[in-house]
């Protein structure tokens, strides 16, 4: 992960089960890993039993502050979004990382706080893409995805992560298969490659045969990583 430039805020948001919120785990573990100080915000609305709130013991072991709906792994469905979520919007002094539902649907959540995030002028919103899901196997699928997304946020996305897997099954040519399928996407968006993710016992494997190359660990849950 290229440190540069570095916004305070990182939204990720993609298609249900493209992996986001193994994703923004592993993101705000590896801010906390570089002495940042770091806060997570859940806004899934979409799947209240799913939620980063699985991670919970190891996030805040790395002194990353937490902030979920109340009801998150309750047998209470209800779409409460969690009032702190501003917090980590405007506190400058921490970096901050926003998990959004997936689809249109669970980014109309994330438009409730998008005004305030436009109005910091220091994020990043990136689309989380995985080849190998439904409605996502072709660049030009994804892309009219991601469209759907920005249209319920009400913005635009500014990058992308490729999180294409097949869970445990995953291997390096899996990897490998679905660089043409991500930088035909950036070429149809216009989008940066934010990085490609892999399992942390494949990254030696890979390392020097993709750009950017993220190693992640395991902190949700497995069923198609949300």
């Amino acid at each position: 992960m290229d440190s540069r430039n570095l916004k305070r805020i990182t939204v990720f948001a993609g298609h249900y089960g493209s992996g986001k919120t193994n994703i923004a785990v592993n993101y705000a573990l590896k801010l906390a890993s570089e002495n940042k100080s770091v806060a997570i915000a859940d806004l899934d609305i979409v799947n209240p039993y799913f939620r980063t709130k699985d991670s919970e013991k190891i996030l805040t072991d790395a002194g990353i502050r937490l902030i979920s709906s109340p009801y998150a792994n309750t047998n209470v469905d209800t779409p409460a979004l969690p009032a702190e979520a501003y917090s980590v919007i405007h506190d400058g002094s921490k970096y901050s990382v926003i998990d959004v539902g997936g689809d249109d649907r669970g980014a109309l959540a994330l438009g409730r706080y998008m005004p305030d995030i436009l109005k910091q002028n220091d994020y990043e919103m990136v689309f989380v893409i995985n080849k190998y899901r439904y409605l996502t196997s072709t660049p030009e699928d994804t892309v009219e995805v991601m469209r759907e997304i920005e249209l319920a946020a009400g913005a635009g996305f500014t990058a992308i992560v490729n999180n294409s897997n097949l869970g445990e099954e995953t291997t390096a040519e899996v990897v490998l298969s679905s660089a043409k399928y991500a930088e035909s996407i950036s070429k149809l968006t216009g989008l940066k490659i934010m990085f490609t993710s892999v399992k942390e016992d494949l990254f030696d494997e890979l390392d020097g045969q993709i750009n950017n190359l993220f190693p992640i660990g395991l902190y949700v849950r497995q069923s198609w990583l949300r």
